[in-house]
């Protein structure tokens, strides 16, 4: 049986984490969408991207309280999984109650809609079976990442902030958890 890594080691790993996962969340997946978004003038698809931002900004800095020893760190790590949470499941609820039927057929080519037709297929219905599957499988998915790392960060709180009172802010940037 595995040992239990010593609160140090949690310290560092639950930093690690949170440092990369909230830069992820930041640069290459909202902030570059929400710019794409905007430079097509789609205010509402860049308004999403750059409020995501914010959840990795706010997870980012989080990981850096911790690495100066600040205990407050960890509930940002917690809020800011529960905010991106909310931020996407509501995402996915507006586009679901948004589906329009006539923009999919304005889409949908000749060539397309005979291909389906051939087979007995309606094409309207693949769409929008597709389309809700599409943000369904969005909604799910978040509640198990988001939720799993809110709970992940929530159930170690204790043991950073035993890693924190015992002086080891210094050891989340040493060699053994570069920052």
């Amino acid at each position: 049986m595995k040992p239990e890594p010593s609160p140090a080691d949690t310290l560092r790993k639950v930093t690690r984490i949170a440092k990369v996962n909230g830069m992820i969340v930041v640069f290459p997946t909202s902030c570059l969408c929400g710019l794409v978004a905007a430079l097509f003038g789609d205010w509402r698809s860049a308004l999403i991207g750059f409020l995501v931002a914010a959840a990795g900004w706010s997870e980012w800095h989080g990981a850096k309280l911790l690495k100066r020893g600040e205990v407050r760190g960890i509930g940002w790590l917690v809020r800011s999984q529960l905010y991106l949470l909310g931020l996407i499941l509501l995402y996915a609820l507006w586009q679901m109650a948004s589906y329009n039927p006539a923009l999919v057929r304005s889409l949908i080519t000749p060539d397309i809609a005979q291909t389906y037709e051939s087979a007995g297929v309606d094409i309207q219905d693949v769409v929008r079976i597709a389309y809700y599957a599409l943000y369904g499988t969005l909604a799910v998915l978040t509640l198990f990442y988001q939720g799993g790392l809110a709970l992940f960060y929530r159930r170690r709180t204790a043991v950073v902030k035993t890693a924190l009172a015992g002086g080891n802010a210094i050891a989340a940037s040493g060699p053994a958890g570069q920052l």
